[in-house]
């Protein structure tokens, strides 16, 4: 069942995230990645740019796309991934998994766009066995005042054309309602990414409590 259709974002998505690859982004998603092992529910892959980083010990990874266009360049990508990977429909408030059948879920770029970021918080928590690990990369609002607010100006027409991105969220104070947080980094990217209203990041890992 398709979920969720974005067309011209799904498009433009690809060329921009290659240039990102280039800035340095590879390597957030190998630290993203790092460490995990068994069932991974991936949600949100895009065109699936993370499975190439997924560690050996990982023994699946379910990936959950609800954008037609995308999820068709995800299914290829997963082909030459080095480890099984498996894409399907659904969304982030409703995965197609059984409560407890995952050791780790791995999301990056995604609670900006989705509609309820706590719905889909809790949603990764039921799938998750007691103890399976969040792995989080996601862009956030600024602690800088004058940053912040050109951030609320640019919410204005962002969404609108990035499938829904809303630069305005900040999404550590829901992870942590929801997950024990056990490390997270904020940083700029990239490092001279002064005006970009997507340059304050977050990248992380938290757990369902047991």
């Amino acid at each position: 069942m398709t979920l969720v259709e974005n067309p011209i974002f799904a498009r433009l998505y690809g060329p921009i995230a290659a240039r990102q690859e280039e800035r340095g982004n590879r390597a957030l998603r190998t630290e993203l990645l790092a460490g995990l092992s068994g069932r991974v529910i991936e949600v949100g892959p895009g065109t699936g740019l993370n499975f190439a980083r997924y560690p050996a010990e990982v023994s699946e990874v379910v990936a959950v796309e609800p954008e037609p266009h995308l999820r068709a360049q995800a299914t290829e990508a997963a082909r030459t991934a080095p480890v099984r990977v498996r894409v399907v429909d659904g969304t982030a408030a409703r995965l197609p998994a059984e409560n407890g059948s995952a050791d780790a879920v791995a999301i990056s770029g995604l609670l900006c766009s989705v509609p309820d970021p706590r719905a889909a918080l809790e949603e990764f928590r039921r799938v998750l066995r007691p103890g399976g690990q969040l792995r989080f990369y996601e862009h956030v609002r600024s602690h800088d005042t004058a940053f912040a607010t050109a951030q609320r100006l640019a919410d204005v027409v962002w969404p609108r054309l990035m499938g829904g991105c809303h630069v305005t969220r900040d999404p550590l104070p829901d992870i942590r309602r929801v997950f024990e947080v056990e490390r997270c980094r904020g940083f700029r990217f990239p490092a001279t990414a002064w005006c970009s209203p997507v340059a304050p990041r977050i990248i992380g890992s938290a757990r369902k409590p047991r």
